[in-house]
């Protein structure tokens, strides 16, 4: 499918072929590296959710606002 392809797509379709995508990586996610820049990024999160500073939001929940408005 190529890019012009996907920008064709309904949205509906656009956030299955997301979620696909991102249930894939998340399979091969144990044998990437995580560059020093991104772990970086991903302490300065998780301290900013334990000091109370940001708040975590389920992705079930978060999915199901999607498209309303």
């Amino acid at each position: 499918m190529s890019i012009a392809e996907i920008h064709q797509l309904p949205i509906e379709e656009k956030l299955r072929i997301m979620e696909a995508l991102w249930d894939d990586l998340r399979e091969h996610f144990e044998r990437l590296e995580i560059t020093p820049s991104h772990k970086e990024l991903l302490d300065e999160r998780r301290t900013r959710v334990q000091n109370g500073v940001a708040k975590l939001h389920d992705w079930d929940a978060v999915k199901s606002t999607i498209g309303r408005p």
